[in-house]
This record gives C-alpha cells, structure tokens and sequence, in this order.
C-alpha cells in the first residue's frame, strides 16, 4: 500500500473557496468589527476607528511582505520597536561534573623523579632550547 506524500507543504491548503482558514478568520473577524461599528456608532466614528480596522484585516489576510504573511511581518516590527536590540552575552556558570571512582579501584602509579642531567649532558653557555641559540648565535654575528 503506498501513500502519498504532500508535495508543497508551506503552501496552506485552501478551505473556503479561494480563502485558507487564516485568510477567513482574519478577513470574517475584521468584516464583522467593521459591520458592528457602522452599527452601532456614527458614520464619523466608523470613519476613524472601523476602517483601519477593516483595512488592517484586508492586509492581514492577503498582503504578503518580502514573502512572508503580513502578520509575521508586523510580528517581527513589533519585536523590533520594543524589545532589546543590544544583546550582550552574559556567560552563565560552568556545570562540572566530578566523576568519584572508589579508592580501590583508582590505579595507582609510583612517583617516579625525572632524571637530572649531569654536567656531561648539560648544556653549554646555560642556554636549554635550540631555538633560543641559534637565535643568540644570530645575534652575535650581526655585532
């Protein structure tokens, strides 16, 4: 039995003819505001408050910004005018975990002292590292 597999799974499905369910409710929602204004206020007062309600669902519901749905976009101006816009990292504690093994268990090594070099062994003019005489060795050619 072999099922099938949507194809476009951001496109939202369409639910009320052309409409999808967000396109409805926003569309239905502003409509109906708008239609209880014109009701119950004057025609000045619908004027003011009931039009941009209905122009604002009518954009809600069908103006995309930069492909994305208008009420995303006037999510992230919102987010942007009054949240924080300077993050400043703030490091938290560091968890550490102390891993205890039993005292009989641990392995136990001798201590053992790393060999002294005798005077044989020992470097000349008091200078251990390579490096650091050939670079005293260039130091003295160009005086």
């Amino acid at each position: 039995m072999r099922f099938e597999v949507p194809q476009f799974i951001e496109v939202e499905d369409k639910i009320f003819g052309p409409l999808t369910w967000r396109q409805f409710l926003y569309l239905g929602g502003g409509i109906g505001m708008s239609v209880v204004m014109f009701i119950t206020l004057g025609f000045f007062a619908f004027l003011l408050i009931g039009l941009p309600i209905a122009l604002l669902s009518g954009a809600l519901a069908f103006y995309p910004v930069n492909g994305r749905s208008f009420d995303h976009f006037l999510e992230s101006v919102i987010n942007y005018t009054f949240k924080q816009r300077l993050y400043l990292w703030k490091q938290k504690a560091d968890i550490v975990h102390k891993n205890e093994t039993p005292e009989e268990t641990r392995p136990t090594r001798p201590y053992v002292t790393p060999p002294t070099p005798s005077r044989e062994q020992a470097p000349q003019n008091g200078v251990t590292s390579m490096a650091r005489r050939l670079e005293l060795q260039a130091l003295q050619k160009t005086e």
